[in-house]
C-alpha cells in the first residue's frame, strides 16, 4: 500500500514534468521570434496602420488627427491633376529605367564574364554604382550636368540646360538612376552566369551556334530566375526613387519629375498635408503590390527553374 501511494506522487510529478517540457517546446520558437516580431511591430506594423489611420482622418498642420473623414482624402486624390500626373510621371520613369538597367547590365555581366586579361578591373568598375550613396550619385551627376561647365554639354558641345529645362529634367534622372542601378542588376547575373555549366556552350558551339544564338537559346532561359527577380526589385525601386529627384530636380521643372515619392515628400513636410500624404502612400502600396502580383501570376510561367 505504501508502495502504491507512492507511485501516485511520482506519476503526477511526470506528468507536470512533460507538461512543462511539451508547453516550453510549443513556445520556444517563438521565444528566438520575439525580438525580430517586437522590431517589426515598432518599426513597421505600426507605421503601415498607423498610415492607414492618417489616410482616412483630416490633419492639423502638426500632424495630429482632427476627424475621420473615411474616403475624402482618396477621392480628392484621383481628382487633383497634380497626383495624377505624378502618377503618369512615375510610370514613364519606370519605363525608361527598369529596361535599360536590365539590359545594360546583362552586356557588362556577359562581356565581364569573358576570360580576357584585366577583365578582374573591369568587373570592379561596373559594381562601383552599388557602393555610392543617391546623394553623392546625384551631385557627382549635378556637375555633370551643368549647363555651362558641365562634362556633358563639353563633350557634345550642346548648351542644355538638364536640370531647368522640362523636356531634359526627366531624362537626366533617368541617366542617373539607371547608372546607379547597374551595379546590383551586374553583380546578380554575373553570379548567375558563373553558375551556367560550360558544356552547354561547348555543345552548342559543336552544332554550330554562333554567339548570339547561344545567349539567346542558353544563356537567357538559364538566367531567367535572376531576371524575373531582377524585374521586380527594379521596378519597385524605380517607384521609390527620391534621392536624385529631390537634390537635382525637386520635382521640377515644372512638375516634369514629380515622382510620386516626392509628391508624398513634399505634400507631408511643405504642405503640412499629412492626411493626403499618407493616402498618396497607400495608393502607392497598392500599386507596388498589384505590380508584384501580377508578374508572380503571369511571368513566373516564362521562368525555368
Amino acid at each position: 500500500m505504501e508502495k502504491a501511494a507512492n507511485v501516485v506522487p511520482d506519476l503526477k510529478r511526470e506528468k507536470h514534468k512533460d507538461y512543462r517540457k511539451s508547453f516550453f517546446y510549443i513556445i520556444e520558437p517563438y521565444l528566438f521570434l520575439l525580438p525580430a516580431l517586437i522590431l517589426l511591430s515598432l518599426f513597421v506594423f505600426y507605421p503601415f496602420f498607423k498610415t492607414i489611420y492618417l489616410s482616412i482622418s483630416r490633419t492639423d498642420p502638426q500632424g495630429k488627427v482632427k476627424f475621420l473623414v473615411g474616403i475624402d482624402n482618396y477621392k480628392y486624390l484621383f481628382n487633383s491633376a497634380s497626383f495624377i500626373n505624378s502618377l503618369k510621371v512615375t510610370g514613364y520613369f519606370a519605363l525608361l529605367v527598369v529596361i535599360p538597367s536590365i539590359v545594360i547590365g546583362f552586356f557588362l555581366a556577359i562581356l565581364a564574364n569573358t576570360k580576357l586579361k584585366g577583365m578582374r578591373i573591369f568587373r570592379t568598375i561596373y559594381a562601383l554604382p552599388m557602393a555610392i550613396s543617391s546623394a553623392s550619385a546625384a551631385i557627382i551627376w549635378m556637375f555633370l550636368f551643368h549647363p555651362s561647365m558641365g562634362l556633358i554639354n563639353y563633350i557634345f558641345k550642346a548648351n542644355i540646360g538638364w536640370l531647368t529645362d522640362p523636356k531634359y529634367g526627366l531624362l537626366a534622372v533617368v541617366i542617373v538612376t539607371v547608372w546607379m542601378n547597374l551595379g546590383i542588376n551586374y553583380i546578380f547575373l554575373i553570379a548567375g552566369l558563373q553558375g551556367i555549366p560550360e558544356e552547354l556552350y561547348e555543345s552548342a558551339a559543336i552544332d554550330g551556334a554562333g554567339a548570339f544564338r547561344k545567349h539567346w537559346s542558353i544563356t537567357i532561359p538559364s538566367l531567367s530566375p535572376v531576371l524575373f527577380f531582377l524585374l521586380i526589385i527594379n521596378i519597385i525601386n524605380t517607384f521609390q526613387v527620391f534621392g536624385q529627384v529631390n537634390l537635382m530636380t525637386r520635382g521640377g521643372p515644372g512638375e516634369a519629375t514629380n515622382v510620386i515619392v516626392y509628391a508624398i515628400y513634399r505634400d507631408a513636410f511643405f504642405n503640412n498635408r499629412f492626411d493626403l500624404a499618407s493616402a498618396e502612400s497607400i495608393v502607392l502600396f497598392v500599386i507596388l503590390l498589384v505590380l508584384t502580383l501580377i508578374q508572380f501570376k503571369f511571368e513566373e510561367k516564362q521562368v525555368n527553374y
